[in-house]
């Protein structure tokens, strides 16, 4: 072979190779790009229930750590709130003060006083009564011709004077011997219920300076630092409901035929490298801007994509929230 043939030849081999790789790049993507993607990825999820106070103050200690297990009723946190405390103090004084006049209307008045309006009816019946005997021996008199009419009036003014004064008295030692009024009785027992409203009120107030953890689960964020003031409402610590796990997938509405309400479905958790199975629970499209917008003007259509989420059937304490999870189609 001649040198120019083999110059010739050399030159051919990388032609020869190149055209091989687009050949192999070209069936790649003709046997392996259009066909439809049968993996579905989605993500584990959880439940955060946020802590929070109805009342500001300041934190003053947490019970807790992130990444603590805590149950129902647990005590996470404790808020300092003098200010509530005050108007406990406030409120109690107030409830005392109602209860010491509710039990003087219904106790009613104290013996010295009955005992007092009693002698001054008693004084009242003497009077009168002396008033009555002159009254009769004045009249007598009179009947005689041996006194005036005038001296016969004064008298009769003078016994009139007495009974109005024995009335009056003896109304005064009945109105002290049956005690206070029923609207007045019912106007301190009124007041009672008010004031224990008024510290049943405080005392739910500080009630709330206590957080309680509402679900058994894990706590997985705190927010303020303790000494740090505290609005009314915001939140203090994360708990994630460990009871209430579920997965995420975004699907695109063609393949929805392989999901339906309330079907069981196999999921594989690449992290723990093992099957779990799902249930599905919930769809929804996510909008206009979740949509898959065709590329040619014929034979394609703009297909729009759903949320769909599954809870685990039984428990899974093992899968944490964030990982990935893939289903197979």
């Amino acid at each position: 072979m001649s040198t120019e043939e083999k110059k010739s030849g050399s030159k051919l081999i990388p032609i020869i190779i190149f055209l091989v790789v687009l050949i192999a790049v070209a069936a790649y993507g003709f046997f392996f790009m259009n066909c439809a993607d049968n993996i579905i990825q989605g993500e584990a999820e959880i439940t955060e229930v946020r802590i929070s106070s109805k009342v500001p103050g300041r934190l003053e200690k947490y019970f807790v750590e992130e990444g603590d297990y805590v149950e129902k009723g647990d005590t996470l946190a404790v808020l300092s709130i003098p200010d509530i405390e005050a108007k406990l103090a406030q409120a109690q004084a107030a409830e005392q003060s109602a209860a010491a006049q509710n039990k003087k209307a219904i106790k009613g008045a104290r013996v010295e006083r009955i005992q007092s309006a009693y002698e001054m009816w008693q004084k009242a019946k003497a009077g009168l009564d002396i008033a009555q005997k002159s009254y009769t021996r004045v009249q007598n008199l009179y009947d005689k011709g041996v006194v005036t009419a005038q001296k016969r009036d004064e008298a009769e003014a003078n016994l009139n004077a007495y009974i109005a004064t024995e009335k009056a008295a003896k109304y005064q030692y009945d109105m002290v011997l049956d005690g206070a009024e029923k609207e007045d009785k019912e106007a301190a027992l009124a007041m009672v219920d008010r004031a224990k409203g008024a510290v049943a009120e405080v005392e739910s107030y500080i009630s709330e300076s206590y957080l309680i953890s509402p679900v058994d689960g894990r706590i997985s964020e705190k927010f303020p630092n303790i000494g740090e003031l505290v609005g009314a409402g915001a939140p203090i610590v994360n708990v994630m409901n460990l009871a209430d796990k579920w997965g995420a997938f975004n699907v695109r509405e063609d393949k929805l035929n392989d999901f339906g309400m309330n079907e069981t479905i196999k999921v594989h958790v690449p992290a723990l490298d093992k099957e779990v199975d799902m249930k599905v629970y919930y769809m929804k499209d996510l909008g206009t801007y979740a949509a898959w917008k065709a590329t040619k003007t014929t034979g394609q259509y703009d297909r729009k994509t759903f949320e769909v989420r599954a809870r685990f059937v039984g428990e899974s304490p093992e899968v944490i929230p964030g990982m990935s999870l893939i289903i197979r189609k």
